[in-house]
């Protein structure tokens, strides 16, 4: 991507605008931290709701250290995992310029180091975090390829396009303790891989907390209704497969991995979510996919995404 690119990029956050850029896990939409309006203009863009928390995006761990307090877990982890699809809960310095919108009033902040390459060079270009959720309108699926994009999102804010996305799911939100690890969202960093690395620390999986993003009940959903774990398909369904197996929809056939891989399932599931959202189906049904490892992150986007609120 040509340096020209960053520098108007790097532009537009400095003046308060924001930008949509890649980072390994999904697309984010992001300004600048410190400044209100510009945060202010991410949850008017996404339609979010003030009170779900946004995470902010570092060039070091230096930075990171300017504005927030490291446990010695947390220095672990990030020695381990940053660059990164790690986000740590992080309590605010009381001079950190981090503008309170970020976290609803809150001192604690999710922060991470992304590893790829376009992301890193715009963060270094500036001297701000970057605050920046997924590039999505809320609760609707997240973006692993700009073709992807809310059309209102594409034709408004400026993009940088680094193609698809290298992991596709979202980084694992975590919050310490000197002696656990608290995974309050699953992601791209997954517990096996937390606990192969790490040892001496308990892991413990939070599903309800205001402190991460991605804790809505309803979330990560197409536009369309969402069956998982299916064992036949009805009529009018698309059919989102997963290894071999009789399944077959007579309107779309799309397969994260025949050979029952879940890192290559990772990175195709929300573009192929989308695909089959805007194919002439009326709704989506899903394979069964193994609860393990990354197979465990993506069921529990399929569970929020298939949420029903219940009529009472």
């Amino acid at each position: 991507m040509g340096q020209n690119l960053i520098k108007f990029a790097k532009i537009i956050l400095q003046k308060g605008g924001l930008v949509i850029f890649p980072t390994e896990t999904v697309y984010g939409i992001g300004g600048n931290a410190n400044n209100p309006k510009a945060v202010k203009l991410i949850y008017d863009k996404k339609k979010r709701p003030t009170n779900n928390p946004i995470i902010c995006h570092f060039s070091s761990i230096k930075k990171v250290h300017e504005n927030f307090f490291l446990n010695d877990t947390d220095i672990t982890l990030a020695k381990k995992f940053w660059p990164g699809p790690l986000t740590l809960i992080l309590k605010k310095k009381p001079d950190s310029k981090i503008t309170s919108l970020v976290s609803n009033r809150s001192l604690w902040v999710g922060c991470r180091i992304p590893s790829n390459k376009i992301a890193l060079k715009l963060l270094n270009s500036i001297d701000f975090p970057i605050a920046a959720p997924s590039a999505n309108i809320n609760t609707k699926t997240s973006v692993t390829i700009i073709d992807d994009l809310d059309p209102i999102l594409k034709k408004n804010i400026f993009t940088l396009d680094n193609g698809s996305s290298k992991l596709g799911l979202e980084s694992t939100v975590i919050k310490t303790s000197k002696k656990d690890i608290k995974i309050l969202r699953l992601g791209s960093l997954t517990e096996e891989t937390i606990k192969n690395k790490i040892r001496k620390y308990k892991i413990i999986i939070v599903n309800k907390t205001r402190l991460s993003p991605g804790n809505q009940r309803k979330h990560y959903s197409p536009k369309k209704t969402l069956r998982m774990n299916v064992k036949n398909i009805k009529l009018g369904e698309g059919l989102l497969n997963f290894g071999k197996n009789n399944l077959k929809s007579k309107i779309i056939n799309l397969n994260l991995s025949k050979k029952r891989n879940l890192k290559e399932a990772s990175k195709k599931f929300y573009h192929y979510l989308n695909l089959i959202d805007n194919s002439k189906c009326e709704k989506i049904s899903v394979a069964p996919i193994p609860n393990k490892g990354l197979g465990k992150v993506i069921n529990d986007r399929l569970k929020k995404a298939s949420y029903k609120k219940k009529i009472r």
